[in-house]
């Protein structure tokens, strides 16, 4: 049993109602998003010394669809996109022999359907802030079976120059 009353006297009981507002808004939201799904790829990050380091996984993406720049001084941004082409150039030559069998009204259905689909597809983009200067002129990035290797060199300590009034 409650100690506080649920409503106040004369209003009704509208929880049900803002509850049910809530689930519609939720339904509405998740079915607005664009086909195009985003992802986050992985990455660790070491510092050492003299240079970060950032390893990120980046499977089966071409290195023509990942881009690295700088948005501001200590900023780096790694960004990019993958699309999944299920079609082997055996079913093309499948589907290209079924379509000049077939009038040009009738075109030929997959011969295949997904029961899952959980590879991650469309767009990704992951920023960095490096907690001091980096020297961009420097930044060296390699792919090799589907890990991105960045090394951003820090930049050297800027020295102080003392100038004499003459």
């Amino acid at each position: 049993m409650s100690l506080f009353r649920a409503s106040f006297p004369g209003s009704g009981d509208f929880a049900p109602l803002f509850r049910l507002l809530d689930d519609y808004d939720t339904h509405r939201s998740t079915r607005s998003q664009p086909s195009a799904r985003s992802f986050s790829p992985r990455f660790d990050v070491r510092e050492s010394k003299d240079a970060y380091q950032l390893d990120g996984e980046l499977p089966g993406i071409a290195q023509k669809d990942i881009d690295i720049e700088f948005s501001d001084p200590q900023t780096l941004v790694v960004k990019g996109h993958i699309e999944r082409d299920y079609n082997t150039s055996n079913r093309q030559a499948q589907v290209e022999d079924e379509e000049s069998e077939q009038s040009e009204q009738t075109t030929a259905e997959p011969t295949h359907r997904f029961w899952a689909s959980e590879r991650a597809i469309g767009e990704f983009q992951r920023t960095f802030s490096f907690p001091t200067r980096v020297d961009q002129d420097n930044v060296k990035a390699n792919l090799k079976n589907g890990i991105l290797s960045i090394q951003v060199p820090k930049a050297t300590v800027a020295t102080t120059k003392k100038i004499t009034i003459e």
